[in-house]
């Protein structure tokens, strides 16, 4: 019977980004109708990791708005991996915060951390049109910095932000030259106030991106169906992990609502998937 990990995101320090992201209604530039607010409790984040991992989560992700860390983020973020640490077995906690250096992951896998999210988001080439901010290499001279301090890296991307076929490919070879040991899709959710107005990817077009992602990483990675999944996935679960996804995630994401954890392990259930109870993938 075929495992599905679950992972849960939780948006610790929300709405404050100055990078023009075209995609991202974190942003501030684009004056999007989200909730902003800096530095969630500690102690609200760890009963929030409670609730993950009494819905079958395994994974979870704190996230901060904003290009990369600086000395602050990365002490808060630190503290609340080890507060979570002594609450919550088994997690495996990832951080997602942006660009960052070796010292500061090195940091942060010293106090509890043990996967570092960083996406490339779309291929080379396109990232100039949907970023002026900050440049792709600095994406994956991020991603190369997890790797290199021992953290597992995880690494994906968006689709469906108006780039081409040839782009989708470059982003999945991009992120595959990475070995990441998992791998979130994401599918572009269109935001009024967002300067990307529309999705230019479908149903068919999103299986044949899991598909290439699946036989470009391996069969013994993590590949994540994560945003987006209800807008072009809902109640058609089955075709996405039939074409090789083995994870979502649970909840809610940054600034959108997901499922409930209920219905998707409801899901599963129906579909004939157990829930992983380790962070190793397997199709036993």
């Amino acid at each position: 019977m075929k495992e599905i990990f679950l992972c849960a995101i939780n948006n610790i320090l929300s709405g404050t980004c100055q990078e023009d992201c075209k995609f991202c209604t974190q942003s501030v530039r684009y004056h999007a109708d989200i909730k902003r607010y800096t530095y969630k409790s500690i102690d609200q984040i760890v009963s929030e990791a409670v609730l993950a991992k009494e819905n079958g989560a395994l994974g979870y992700c704190l996230v901060t708005a904003g290009k990369g860390l600086d000395d602050k983020k990365v002490d808060y973020v630190a503290r609340a991996a080890q507060a979570i640490k002594v609450e919550v077995e088994g997690l495996n906690l990832i951080a997602c915060n942006g660009t960052a250096t070796k010292e500061q992951l090195t940091y942060l896998k010293d106090h509890g951390i043990d996967s570092y999210n960083h996406n490339l988001e779309t291929s080379e080439r396109y990232y100039a049109e949907i970023c002026q901010t900050h440049a792709w290499s600095e994406r994956y001279e991020t991603c190369e910095n997890v790797r290199s301090v021992g953290l597992a890296l995880c690494s994906g991307g968006i689709f469906g932000m108006g780039e081409t076929a040839e782009d989708r490919d470059s982003l999945l070879t991009s992120i595959a030259s990475l070995s990441p040991e998992s791998t979130p899709l994401n599918f572009y959710h269109p935001n009024p106030a967002l300067p990307i107005k529309t999705r230019n990817i479908e149903f068919d077009e999103a299986l044949e991106v899991i598909k290439k992602a699946r036989m470009l990483l391996g069969e013994d990675k993590l590949l994540m169906v994560a945003g987006g999944r209800e807008l072009l996935f809902n109640n058609k679960e089955h075709n996405m992990f039939d074409a090789g996804a083995n994870a979502i995630v649970i909840g809610d994401y940054l600034t959108t609502d997901g499922m409930s954890p209920s219905k998707d392990r409801h899901m599963l259930e129906k579909l004939g998937y157990k829930v992983a109870t380790s962070c190793h993938p397997t199709d036993a």
